[in-house]
């Protein structure tokens, strides 16, 4: 059985691992919230976006993947679950809801030094 690892650098590190067609995520890099208009509108999955919840968009992991994002600045974290896709001109590494942005702590600042860690 082959493993292999590709790793990539943009605006933080993201390292991709594939162990049997699965594929694992973990890195660093900004995180941002969603803006308000984006309430009530279709997710690329199909969902309806909701603020509320706490839902990311994420352009390589599978939807309905579990991702662990820490806020490198105060070590406070949240599950999200992957329901979205980023702009593809998006330096960012992740895009999160309101309700995720406040459990990280970073609300007020609009965007947080984050780390990933796929968990399902």
């Amino acid at each position: 059985m082959k493993k292999y690892v590709t790793a990539l650098l943009f605006h933080g590190t993201v390292a991709f691992i594939t162990l049997n067609s699965c594929v694992v995520l973990s890195g660093t890099g900004n995180a941002v919230h969603y803006h308000d208009k984006y309430q009530g509108r279709k997710t690329a999955n199909g969902e309806v976006f909701d603020q509320n919840k706490l839902t990311a968009a994420h352009n390589k992991l599978p939807y309905g993947s579990q991702v662990k994002i820490t806020n490198l600045a105060n070590n406070q974290s949240v599950i999200v679950k992957i329901n979205d896709r980023m702009a593809q001109h998006n330096k960012n590494i992740i895009d999160v809801t309101k309700h995720a942005a406040k459990k990280l702590g970073f609300l007020g600042k609009g965007r947080a030094q984050v780390s990933l860690e796929q968990i399902r």
